[in-house]
């Protein structure tokens, strides 16, 4: 069994229009339904910024610039029946072809080859039962005025 660790993550926003691209998923156990930004684990030798930078380009293909730190977050939480435990550096970035910001969705796929679709949401989407993650990220976006 794998000892429990702590994970480096970096995430990134895109906000266009008081709303977020985020991908929607639901954990195998509860069935619950969360949102999280695209992004990923944070590679040794790398910063939180290169992270952002390769996890955009293999996640969707697509070029990305003028990221911006927004702030840090400490996550621990359950998923899939087990306990987890993040250090998320959270980013604004922007799409380098501005038409990405007027389409409803965009398809990528997880580093497993699994497909996802990320849409465009407002904070309206994002309840107690179904919960940007991780935690403290909604206010964090509020604050800084990136999300309605």
């Amino acid at each position: 069994m794998t000892p429990p660790r702590i994970r480096a993550l970096a995430l990134c926003v895109f906000h266009y229009q008081g709303r977020i691209l985020v991908n929607r998923f639901d954990d195998p156990v509860t069935g619950r339904c969360m949102y999280r930004p695209l992004g990923g684990g944070i590679e040794f030798g790398e910063t939180s910024a290169q992270a952002i930078v390769r996890e955009i380009h293999e996640e969707l293909d697509l070029p990305i610039d003028h990221l911006r730190l927004l702030g840090t977050l400490e996550s621990l939480f359950v998923y899939n029946d087990k306990p987890g435990h993040e250090i998320v550096r959270v980013y604004d970035g922007q799409f380098t072809d501005p038409s990405r910001y007027e389409q409803p969705h965009l398809d990528g796929h997880e580093s497993n080859g699994a497909p996802f679709r990320a849409t465009w949401q407002g904070s309206s989407s994002f309840t107690d039962e179904s919960p940007l993650v991780p935690q403290g990220l909604q206010s964090l976006l509020q604050s800084a005025g990136l999300l309605d």
